[in-house]
């Protein structure tokens, strides 16, 4: 009789784990994106907290701006799913959660809008701005994850407003990642 219990047990843990939605996977994203180095996490974390700190730090650059848009975006579920950061605190894995969904009301992304597809979009729009293609930006800008017209998403990025919560969650993400950075949680 003691097995009987201990089926209903495992088969009620089973399905308790198979109701579960796994977690989605964070975009993939070239190497080298944030510099020379083929560690986009770091560079990620540092372009995203300096761009965040103050508004005046993107004004009338796009690029920077774009940056910092895929980094946050990036940032929301590499946090959370790559083990090398299981040192960042849950609370700030939220906090980068919320400033991606603040930072894509902010510039007209589509709350719910796959990450590879946001990373795609924004990748090719940084790279037309580089390149002084117009015309690639445009065309970019008109992927349907944006919820802008091209020209206004374009000028949201040349002037991007200062977002409180990717400020918060991005320096708090620069200090943890360091590795002797405050742990306070």
């Amino acid at each position: 009789m003691a097995v009987r219990p201990t089926m209903t047990l495992l088969c009620l843990v089973a399905t308790c784990c198979a109701a579960v939605a796994p977690r989605p996977q964070p975009a993939e994203l070239p190497p080298g994106v944030y510099g020379i180095y083929q560690d986009n996490d770091l560079g990620a974390i540092n372009q995203s907290s300096w761009a965040f700190a103050a508004p005046s730090r993107t004004l009338g650059s796009p690029v920077d701006a774009a940056k910092a848009v895929l980094a946050v975006d990036y940032l929301a579920e590499e946090l959370a799913a790559n083990p090398r950061w299981l040192q960042v605190s849950p609370i700030t894995k939220q906090q980068m959660l919320e400033a991606r969904a603040e930072t894509r009301l902010a510039v007209g992304i589509a709350p719910d809008a796959p990450s590879q597809l946001v990373a795609n979009a924004l990748l090719q729009t940084i790279l037309g701005l580089q390149a002084g293609d117009r015309a690639a930006v445009m065309q970019a800008l008109a992927s349907p994850i944006f919820t802008l017209p091209p020209e206004e998403t374009l000028q949201v990025l040349t002037s991007l407003p200062y977002i409180r919560s990717a400020n918060i969650a991005t320096s708090e993400a620069a200090i943890e990642a360091l590795p002797n950075g405050d742990n306070r949680r």
